[in-house]
């Protein structure tokens, strides 16, 4: 079949269905770009604060939960878990995170890592207002 003859056959609601999906597919890639880079590193073990860095100073970092340490390391301006003691390791899969608002969490060990931006990021305001 020739591109041309299925082009030819396009209603107008399928050439305007076309270009909505093909507007939304790269809407999915530039939303991200937009996210900032963090700027620092918090980490929260039952609900308090134990441990904060700039993600521009390499270091790792042993961090004490319930089932026991988990080890932390920062480098290249992201954070990432190289060994826990929780049975399934799925912390150490999540990768890299160097995003604001980007998280990392060793549930079975309580441990959360989340990456913030840079104070001027916190102080933008609302992203969502509801009534």
């Amino acid at each position: 079949m020739k591109p041309s003859s299925w082009l030819q056959r396009l209603t107008a609601f399928d050439r305007k269905l076309v270009l909505l999906l093909a507007v939304l597919v790269l809407c999915s890639f530039l939303l991200p770009l937009r996210q900032g880079m963090g700027a620092r590193v918090v980490v929260t073990s039952g609900g308090k604060t134990i441990f904060v860095a700039d993600l521009d100073r390499e270091q790792r970092i042993e961090l004490q939960g319930p089932l026991g340490i988990t080890v932390l390391q920062i480098v290249d301006g992201a954070a990432k878990v190289i060994s826990s003691p929780c049975p399934q390791k799925i912390c150490i899969g999540l990768g890299e995170a160097r995003r604001a608002g980007d998280l990392l969490a060793c549930v079975p060990n309580q441990i959360v890592v989340r990456i913030e931006g840079a104070a001027d990021d916190r102080e933008r305001g609302y992203d969502l207002l509801s009534r």
